[in-house]
């Protein structure tokens, strides 16, 4: 079996160079933070702490990776699916909240790789004693931060693209924070969005919603359409909707000029 892709599902052919120089990374202001990137294979997240946590973050992301990888081989099907599978009992709880995100969202499960490993790895660095942590996986962030900060909105070649922010308050985090495109990398969408950015307690879910909220957004008259679809996936507080100059938003979101 090949080597699953963190960044949502497979690859669709697109000339992935602009993306792997991960320019979006840059989303997220790390003051006081320091920054370690871990790679593990197709898993590149960067990681900011109060100070470097290189060897066990390295170790959680094997660990959470060969649950997955366990899981695929006896499940080749979770790999390929487009829609939600039936919840498995005796799946791995990374599993588990990969196909109940999916469900929520209406699409399959490997939608939501990239947030749930983001969340798994960060919530365990919380745990253990890191009081704040941020991991961009892909371009999908787990936040958590003792302060209100910002987080642009990296949307392509859209002219909306770092021209605005989100104000994310204290009291919001821990925050799953997950962008879908159709017009930048190598995820799978059946959409042409430059970019659909939702916010959720739970960064599974706001990775699948991301997916699913892309896929319906084709062209700029699309984009109420994709902010009604937003309002019936239960769990999810926010969407910013972007294609060329135009600009959706629904939900706790709070824009900022950059």
């Amino acid at each position: 079996m090949a080597p699953y892709n963190d960044n949502k599902s497979r690859h669709t052919g697109k000339d992935p160079c602009s993306y792997q120089k991960r320019t979006y990374r840059k989303i997220v202001d790390p003051s006081g933070l320091t920054e370690t990137r871990i790679t593990v294979r197709e898993t590149d997240l960067l990681i900011m702490a109060a100070t470097g946590i290189g060897p066990p973050a390295r170790h959680l992301v094997i660990q959470y990776r060969a649950q997955l990888e366990n899981y695929l081989h006896n499940h080749p099907v979770f790999l390929s699916s487009l829609r939600p599978l039936a919840h498995d009992p005796l799946a791995p709880a990374l599993v588990k909240s990969m196909m109940e995100a999916g469900k929520q969202a209406g699409v399959g499960p490997m939608a939501a790789v990239a947030g749930t490993l983001a969340e798994y790895v960060g919530q365990e660095l919380l745990a253990a004693g890191n009081k704040e942590i941020i991991i961009e996986n892909g371009g999908d962030i787990f936040l958590a931060r003792q302060q209100t900060c910002q987080v642009a909105v990296f949307a392509g070649e859209s002219p909306l693209s770092y021209k605005i922010g989100l104000k994310i308050a204290k009291k919001r985090m821990p925050l799953g924070i997950c962008t879908s495109s159709g017009t930048v990398g190598h995820s799978l969408s059946f959409g042409r969005a430059d970019s659909v950015t939702v916010l959720s307690p739970s960064t599974p879910l706001a990775d699948a919603a991301a997916t699913r909220l892309g896929n319906e957004l084709k062209d700029e008259n699309d984009i109420n359409h994709c902010l009604e679809v937003a309002q019936t996936i239960n769990g999810i507080s926010g969407v910013v909707a972007i294609k060329n100059e135009k600009l959706g938003v629904w939900g706790e979101i709070e824009l900022v000029e950059l």
